[in-house]
């Protein structure tokens, strides 16, 4: 079941794209703030999450532009490998991750 769905089934289905992105940027939000606080092997969700406050806030912002999100996730898709470093292996799962929420739900919304 995807997340949009989920989210509708609990009757918090969210009115638009810009509050889908708000709301999902208050919970990346908290996330950043207590891995962060937590440190340690925490710092890796940090990183992770940290990556897509930008995303959300530009999207919650009403500034997203989806063609050029679609661009960017396909290149992050390719360019992750086993090869990263933990940290960048983080960052850029973040970032796929951010990218298709938001793609899908703009997809969803249509």
């Amino acid at each position: 079941m995807k997340l949009y769905d989920l989210l509708f089934e609990a009757k918090i289905k969210p009115d638009t794209f810009e509050t889908f992105a708000d709301t999902r940027e208050a919970g990346a939000e908290k996330i950043t703030a207590s891995t962060k606080e937590k440190g340690g092997l925490a710092l890796l969700t940090w990183h992770h999450y940290k990556v897509k406050l930008p995303y959300y806030k530009r999207a919650a912002a009403g500034k997203m532009n989806l063609d050029d999100a679609k661009k960017e996730f396909d290149a992050t898709y390719k360019k992750i490998s086993t090869s990263m470093s933990q940290i960048e292996f983080q960052r850029e799962m973040g970032r796929l991750e951010v990218l298709g929420e938001l793609i899908i739900r703009d997809q969803k919304g249509k």
